[in-house]
């Protein structure tokens, strides 16, 4: 038996809908600007190029309808809502073709944002990591199994908050589809099974302040909930 000088973390994993059992999370991957109307939102240019990856942190995990806790440091902090999908199989260079034979599940999301911190970063040139991968950035959803529903290529994704629709697109109008970003982040990374995937959110990004109720919804999933503190 292994023996360690201090106690291990708690490994990190995600409800599944239906189910007792649970999904262990290795690590986190986020794909940016991955809807054309949020990257024009962003200033940016919708064009298809190769796109940039950034990770948030498996404990940044929110889940079972858990509160976020609206964070230290930050005056501006932006809701981004996001499919996930959930990786089985792994491993690198990841053909297209073969890519959605990697996938679990699928779920929502939110990245949370610390938007006024992330522009410092941008402005300096620095990562962005005290921008997006802070305490509870990231709420989560139940899983539902892609054997369940297939592999979601079209459907609404929304946010309302406190009622009222914030953001609305839908999964067609992703720039860069599942098994796409699959085989590119597999060329920079070896996948592993229990990797997640936050595959980028539509546009209509915005603040969050203390009290909101967050509803989250992709068509075929689990709804997400939770509340602003």
């Amino acid at each position: 038996m292994t023996r360690y000088v201090i106690e291990p973390p708690a490994p990190t994993s995600l409800p599944i809908r239906g189910s007792d059992e649970r999904f262990p999370v290795r690590r986190v991957y986020c794909v940016g600007r991955n809807y054309a109307a949020h990257t024009i939102e962003m200033g940016g240019d919708p064009d298809r190029q190769v796109p940039f990856f950034f990770q948030k942190n498996p404990d940044n995990l929110l889940t079972d309808g858990a509160d976020f806790p609206y964070p230290d440091m930050s005056s501006d902090v932006h809701h981004e809502i996001e499919m996930i999908v959930a990786l089985h199989k792994g491993g690198y260079n990841i053909p297209i073709e073969s890519a959605l034979d990697h996938v679990w599940g699928y779920g929502v999301s939110l990245d949370m944002t610390r938007r006024d911190l992330q522009a410092e970063c941008k402005e300096k040139r620095h990562p962005w990591e005290i921008g997006k991968a802070f305490d509870h950035s990231a709420p989560v959803s139940e899983l539902v199994p892609a054997s369940e529903i297939g592999h979601p290529t079209d459907g609404a994704i929304w946010l309302k908050i406190n009622g009222e629709m914030r953001q609305q697109g839908d999964l067609n109008h992703m720039i860069w589809k599942v098994p796409e970003m699959i085989s590119c982040l597999s060329g920079l990374f070896t996948l592993a099974p229990g990797d997640l995937i936050q595959s980028g959110t539509p546009s209509g990004v915005g603040p969050v302040k203390r009290g909101d109720q967050l509803e989250g919804h992709i068509d075929g999933l689990a709804d997400l909930h939770c509340k602003v503190v």
